[in-house]
């Protein structure tokens, strides 16, 4: 079955830097779009950037942008997302998710992790 395994969540001071990791199996790793997702307490899940299947392609959502980079390695099946320059309201579980579109809609990914924590300390 498919899995998808988050790591690399922790605490991490406001302006410090923290790369999370996904590891894939079970699927066929290169066909699928993989996407960053973050949900904060009471809020609803959001977009933080997504890579196409080769890594030609990446988009990111405004509030990350030029401070997060998504990468992956198809060979390892995994995907990383390198977190820089941290915010307070950075704070949520971050979740890893797949699908065959790459897109911004949670709804549009079949696959997903079970989420790491990831607090910035101000």
């Amino acid at each position: 079955q498919v899995q998808l395994v988050e790591s690399g969540g922790g605490l991490v001071q406001a302006g410090g830097s923290l790369r999370l990791s996904c590891a894939a199996s079970g699927l066929t790793f290169s066909s699928y779009h993989m996407g960053w997702f973050r949900q904060a307490p009471g809020k609803e899940r959001e977009f933080v950037a997504s890579i196409s299947r080769y890594g030609s392609i990446t988009h990111y959502a405004d509030s990350v942008k030029g401070r997060f980079t998504i990468s992956r390695d198809n060979a390892e099946k995994m995907v990383y997302l390198q977190m820089s320059s941290a915010r307070p309201e950075d704070t949520a579980v971050y979740y890893c998710a797949a699908g065959r579109l790459i897109v911004t809609e949670a709804g549009k990914y079949d696959y997903w992790g079970q989420g790491t924590q990831v607090i910035v300390s101000s």
